[in-house]
């Protein structure tokens, strides 16, 4: 496998560290703590890196609703089964862990659906952040409840004008 080279972009909901793995994204990060020090960005980064950023960028100024950049993780075949259904869930839209284990053909696979989700690498791109509980509490976010509101109050107001969510 190719080694990772990484780029940071400073988000307005925090610090993301965007890495790749060939020519493909395999992490969009959340830096959460002085701790993950931040590199300077690679003189010549791959154009897989610069497109992400620019996507990302598009995203968060209401530009661009779905991502075009490459992406992939490593994962069982059900966690890529999991990613998958991710990403087929709308701009703007949130659906329930029940329901993505509906989607997955299994409803009794919920906490493996949830624990799955959990552990998805390319935040924002795989919108793990569009899976709610089943009483739309923002349940589960890596990156923290305030980023999952942030991202849905983002994508809300751009679908459909409206400030606050939750």
């Amino acid at each position: 496998m190719s080694s990772s080279c990484s780029v940071y972009y400073s988000s307005p909901i925090g610090l993301l560290r965007i890495s790749a793995t060939g020519t493909c994204i395999s992490e969009v990060h959340f830096c959460k703590s002085i701790d993950e020090q931040r590199e300077e960005d690679p003189d010549n980064p791959p154009e897989v890196l610069m497109q992400c950023r620019e996507e990302l960028i598009a995203y968060f100024q209401g530009r661009r609703k779905a991502f075009d950049v490459p992406v992939q993780q490593e994962g069982t075949a059900f966690q890529q089964l999991v990613w998958g259904e991710l990403l087929n869930i709308p701009y703007g839209k949130t659906i329930s862990y029940l329901t993505l284990s509906k989607r997955l053909g299994d409803p009794k696979s919920i906490r493996a659906a949830a624990s799955t989700n959990g552990k998805n690498k390319i935040a924002i791109i795989v919108p793990c952040h569009r899976v709610i509980g089943s009483n739309n509490d923002l349940v589960g976010y890596g990156g923290g409840i305030w980023r999952k509101k942030a991202l849905l109050e983002l994508e809300a107001k751009y679908t459909y004008g409206v400030q606050t969510l939750f």
